[in-house]
């Protein structure tokens, strides 16, 4: 009898500690299994879809925000977990030769469309790898809506084959004074450099668009002519000095120049004493290939308001003596009103008038 209760008691032991090793392993196994779930990536794809809603016009942004406070309380939960490498020079996206055409209406929302990487204000960044630069691109802008709509058809997917950090600034002047070009890119410097640490410049018309996406809109060890070879002159460039239509500076190589005259106020002039300025300095132009620079020009009428400045020869040949005291260190404007697209960043500004 004695035996049989050490077997009983031996048994019972034996069972128990099978029963507490059983509830041991589930139980290790239940908190790597809720572990393994990615709560992270769930948060993050719920903040970005309100992001997306309220680009979209489905709500506002401010709603967006409120609506879950998870991703603010992750704010890596976004980064990948291996470490990018820098983005390849050339970009291996890019194709060369391209078609460019005006005969078919293109419009913002078609542009947005085919576009879904972009960030509000115009924003793009590569995700697999990161940009050689940060590109700021200024367009000088007024009552030229149908020529950006082509602008921004074209070039988003260009410089996003490109694999550029990059952002587009579209500097409306208001009113009906006379147009200035060059004041309105020093207000696009500026103001982009209020939004990010932009290294580079892209200076473009709104009018222009590159034939190859070879023509990469970034900067150079020396200032960057792009729009070298344009069908507006027979695909030819005009003469040597010419520094019109698109061009790119470094953040340095800009203010070493003082940025652009704010004086040219009508057509014509600028682009010439931005070459003196660089020349001055001990600076070059460096340009594409013709093949590969060769761009297209939307057509079209004058605007109004933007006549020949009669001044501008005067103004060129004294180009070394106000160099100094007139350009990105004398600028003053008035920011009206700051619009954010998907598609761009529009800033209206107030740039005065020119003297009597």
């Amino acid at each position: 009898m004695r035996d049989s209760n050490v077997n009983f008691n031996f048994l019972h032991r034996t069972c128990t500690l099978v029963v507490l090793l059983c509830f041991l392993h589930i139980s290790v196994t239940l908190f790597y299994y809720v572990r393994s779930w990615d709560f992270k990536q769930h948060f993050v794809q719920s903040h970005q879809g309100q992001r997306k809603l309220a680009a979209e016009g489905e709500g506002t942004e401010e709603e967006a925000k409120h609506t879950t406070t998870f991703p603010d309380l992750l704010p890596n939960a976004t980064e990948s977990t291996k470490d990018l490498q820098k983005c390849p020079e050339p970009s291996p996206l890019l194709v060369g030769p391209l078609r460019i055409e005006f005969s078919s209406p293109v419009s913002l929302e078609l542009v947005r469309k085919e576009n879904p990487a972009l960030q509000n204000g115009g924003r793009f960044k590569p995700k697999d790898c990161i940009a050689l630069q940060k590109v700021a691109i200024i367009i000088p802008f007024r009552n030229r809506d149908e020529h950006l709509k082509f602008w921004l058809y074209y070039l988003h997917p260009i410089l996003q084959r490109q694999q550029l950090d990059y952002g587009v600034y579209i500097i409306n002047q208001d009113g009906d004074d006379t147009f200035n070009r060059a004041k309105l890119l020093n207000v696009g410097y500026a103001e982009a450099l209020k939004e990010y640490d932009y290294d580079c410049f892209v200076f473009s018309d709104v009018d222009l668009i590159p034939m190859d996406d070879r023509n990469t809109y970034k900067c150079f060890s020396q200032p960057r002519h792009l729009s070298v070879s344009m069908d507006k002159f027979g695909f030819r460039l005009p003469y040597n000095q010419y520094f019109g239509g698109v061009s790119s500076m470094s953040k340095e190589q800009f203010l070493k120049i003082n940025g652009f005259p704010n004086n040219y106020w009508g057509w014509g002039g600028e682009d010439d004493d931005i070459y003196n300025r660089l020349s001055s300095k001990g600076m070059s132009i460096s340009r594409p290939s013709g093949a590969i620079g060769k761009c297209r020009m939307i057509r079209h009428e004058r605007d109004k308001q933007n006549d020949p400045n009669p001044q501008r020869f005067d103004r060129i040949a004294h180009t070394r003596e106000t160099m100094h005291k007139d350009g990105i260190n004398s600028l003053s404007y008035k920011v009206l009103k700051v619009e954010k697209d998907r598609l761009f960043t529009k800033i209206t500004v107030h740039v005065g008038k020119p003297p009597n």
